[in-house]
């Protein structure tokens, strides 16, 4: 059984890894968050000094 050289595994290597490192980065950056609209800030805001003890 023929075997590969190592700039064959190290080719196989790098193509993997790029290819790994492009499907992550589109998962990451295909959902965009929603931001709290102001009203809800404003709220969470003032409601955060409330100390209830």
């Amino acid at each position: 059984m023929p075997q590969m050289a190592p700039i064959g595994w190290l080719s196989l290597f790098i193509i993997f890894s790029i290819i790994f490192i492009l499907f992550n980065m589109m998962n990451y950056y295909s959902v965009l968050p929603t931001t709290p609209k102001s009203d809800n800030l404003k709220n969470n805001s003032l409601n955060s000094m409330n100390w209830k003890w």
